[in-house]
């Protein structure tokens, strides 16, 4: 019971700091539940958000999967509860001052503040995904170039993920 409590303190505290999505504190969640704990493996954290992303509906819910593994039930609820609570209680005091104040300078100051943050954040997930994978070289150049056409096409996303698909099972 104790390492369910330790579980949702730490994803609570996460869940303060998660600005931009939940993806942007993975690599907390990896230090804790993969380093620190060992309550998962590195290729069972990378297969458990590859299935929730693949799979409809939000894709917060990953972090379920995540406490179910690490900790049964007790620590699905833990998990979710921790990561959803602080972002929930933020969003409703947010959108009541968003609605009242939206052009306020500390309204502003804060939306073009959090925006460099969330990216830094997002990029840290990315490659902490990457790695985690272990892939080689030939997964790499794919990440890489996936990145680039991302960044400077408009090419829908489902053709790209088609090609790793693809190459999945050619074996790279």
């Amino acid at each position: 019971m104790a390492q369910v409590m330790q579980l949702f303190w730490h994803f609570l505290l996460l869940g303060c700091v998660a600005v931009g999505g939940v993806s942007t504190v993975m690599p907390d969640m990896y230090r804790y539940v993969v380093d620190e704990n060992a309550m998962v493996s590195a290729r069972q954290f990378s297969d458990l958000y590859a299935l929730a992303q693949a799979a409809p509906g939000p894709n917060a819910l990953w972090v379920t999967l995540l406490g179910l593994q690490a900790a049964g039930w007790s620590g699905a609820l833990a998990t979710t509860l921790g990561i959803l609570g602080p972002a929930t209680a933020f969003s409703l005091v947010a959108s009541a001052l968003h609605a009242r104040h939206a052009d306020a300078p500390l309204a502003l100051a804060v939306r073009r503040g959090l925006a460099p943050v969330a990216l830094g954040f997002m990029l840290a997930s990315g490659w902490l995904l990457l790695r985690s994978v272990g892939h080689g070289v030939p997964g790499y150049g794919l990440a890489l170039a996936t990145f680039a056409v991302v960044t400077v096409t408009r090419l829908n996303p489902l053709w790209l993920l088609a090609v790793g698909a693809l190459a999945g099972v050619v074996g790279m």
